[in-house]
């Protein structure tokens, strides 16, 4: 006789792969304007609640034309137009402090200190850490664990 959480258990193996395998990934885009308006709708029409600079990293939930909407990494979400993102690799610093080093390691001199909410172009990764660049041009490593 079959039980009924053993019933509910097969139907959960069964249905769950169909269900995440419905649930679209969202698309993460960078900005790739030196400065780009938030807005609260799709459209110029609507309010600039903030302005973000080049290589901030946005969690693209939705589209409606060519304006997209998006998360950022502090969970606040706006409208941006899409001629403003492109694909690139990209990185923003969540700690307070973040040292970025001539190297990819702690025993590595530390160039520059960053505060939250930093953007990086992602240049390339070794093991857990990331070779990055501002937009102004500085460049180093930073660890994984310090950015979104």
């Amino acid at each position: 006789m079959i039980t009924r959480r053993f019933f509910f258990a097969v139907l959960l193996v069964i249905i769950a792969p169909a269900f995440w395998n419905s649930v679209a990934a969202a698309e993460r885009l960078t900005v790739v304007s030196p400065v780009a308006n938030i807005r609260s709708g799709p459209g110029l029409e609507y309010e600039i609640l903030w302005k973000v600079e080049r290589f901030h990293p946005l969690e693209i939930l939705k589209r409606s034309g060519k304006w997209c909407f998006f998360r950022d990494f502090e969970g606040d979400e706006g409208w941006i137009h899409s001629s403003l993102l492109a694909a690139v690799p990209a990185v923003i610093t969540r700690a307070d402090k973040c040292n970025v080093r001539s190297g990819p390691g702690t025993g590595h001199p530390v160039l520059f200190t960053v505060n939250r909410g930093i953007p990086f172009r992602v240049l390339d990764t070794r093991g857990a850490w990331l070779h990055v660049q501002h937009a102004d041009g500085d460049k180093g490593w930073i660890h994984r664990s310090l950015v979104w």
